[in-house]
């Protein structure tokens, strides 16, 4: 959520923002204005009649000392109605307070002034490219022809299990899926990353605190009788664990990690991307998170950025980098970059990780401040990424390392596999 304090200061900054983002509904600017403006005075309304009414209460007791009781009642009187009065502007206040906050989360974060301008993934902008294609053979397999062959993933079991999108991994693959899982998190430690265990469903003010609602709503699977929702990412409660939590400036950055299956109803997807593991309900991934000073927030994401690089390097993979355009950013974020792995096989680029910094807009729901030096209290700026995302990069390992004499497990890797091939 976007600090009321921008659109007192600068309205054209938002709307410019706005527009890079495609953002529909311009108009809410000027009326978070006007309902800020409205709520800021009938607060000096209510803070005068505050005030008068802690003198009269002074004053009557000064009369009721000198025997004025005639001058003391009729000032009793006064109170009293000031009392109603005091009623009513609360009681408008708190109407107006809900109605403005319930504008403000309708708009989206403000993009940095490093994004490009676009609409669609093709305007994205591509910052580096590293890795090379492997040289497959004419008889080279998709993912979903090696699961088979292998007997790694079974799909039409998920399908009777549960339905489309829930894949099942069996032997040699769960496996895989449980070395990247651990490999993953310990390479995350091993940069300073604290691991937590998350749950795997939260309540609305998590969900609501890092953005997916109200914006994702349709997206989440709602366990409705308790009114939880199945996280779409450890991000939700991992970035939680700081919600309404002052911290001390030298506890910055404070960088965490975790491993979480994720759920995500995909509402709307279809066709050939979604074939295999291309696009799931149900995925296995390792986040990570930073709370960072809002003076070092973009040096961070820089790290971060290089980090996952260094891990994908790290399994052979061929790969992309790019910096997000307006129209391709999620809501809550000021810049992303992302991932895409090459699949050689399917002969198309696969995104794996997304890495973001959103500024305090999750910080400003979620109330996570700090303390400086000279004891101001400020929001932290929040940043995570995906660290890594297991379908796809599973997908690309198996299509990318495929042998004659099976699928090559990347070096890295075969210490928390336990062999050098899959076969």
């Amino acid at each position: 959520m976007l600090p009321i304090q921008l659109f007192r200061q600068n309205k054209e900054l938002i709307l410019e923002g706005l527009k890079k983002k495609n953002f529909k509904e311009p108009e809410l600017v000027d009326k978070i204005i006007e309902l800020d403006e409205q709520r800021r005075q009938l607060q000096v309304e209510n803070d005068t009649l505050a005030a008068s009414a802690n003198a009269a209460a002074k004053s009557i007791g000064q009369l009721m000392a000198k025997g004025d009781k005639e001058a003391a009642e009729q000032l009793k009187t006064e109170v009293a109605q000031n009392k109603e009065k005091a009623k009513h502007l609360s009681q408008r206040l708190d109407q107006l307070e809900k109605e403005l906050h319930d504008t403000l989360v309708l708009l989206p974060n403000m993009p940095h002034n490093s994004v490009p301008s676009g609409k669609t993934p093709e305007e994205n902008e591509v910052v580096r490219n590293g890795g090379s294609t492997p040289d497959l053979s004419a008889q080279k397999l998709a993912h979903w022809d090696l699961a088979a062959k292998y007997k790694v993933i079974d799909f039409e079991l998920g399908n009777k299990i549960t339905g489309s999108g829930f894949p099942v991994y069996t032997g040699q693959g769960a496996r895989l899926q449980r070395a990247l899982i651990s490999y993953f998190l310990n390479f995350n430690i091993d940069a300073g990353y604290m691991e937590y265990y998350p749950p795997y469903m939260v309540n609305a003010a998590s969900a609501y605190g890092t953005g997916q609602l109200p914006d994702k709503e349709g997206q989440m699977y709602h366990v409705t009788e308790d009114g939880f929702f199945l996280i779409p990412t450890s991000e939700v409660p991992v970035t939680n664990i700081y919600r309404d939590t002052i911290l001390a400036e030298q506890e910055l950055p404070v960088k965490m990690t975790a491993f979480s299956p994720c759920f995500r109803r995909e509402a709307g997807s279809y066709g050939k991307d979604v074939r295999g593991l291309n696009r799931v309900h149900q995925f296995d991934k390792v986040e990570i998170v930073q709370l960072a000073h809002p003076d070092k927030s973009y040096q961070a994401l820089e790290e971060m950025v290089a980090h996952v690089e260094k891990l994908i390097q790290s399994l052979g993979l061929q790969y992309r980098i790019l910096r997000l355009c307006g129209g391709d950013m999620s809501f809550a974020s000021a810049l992303t970059y992302d991932f895409e792995v090459y699949s050689a096989a399917q002969e198309r680029w696969l995104e794996v990780s997304s890495v973001s910094n959103f500024e305090v807009f999750q910080t400003n729901r979620m109330k996570i401040r700090f303390k400086d030096a000279g004891g101001k209290t400020q929001l932290a700026h929040s940043l995570n990424g995906s660290s890594l995302a297991l379908p796809r990069i599973m997908a690309c390992i198996l299509e990318n390392h495929q042998t004659p004499a099976g699928i090559r497990i990347p070096e890295a890797l075969q210490p928390y596999f336990g062999k050098a091939m899959i076969n």
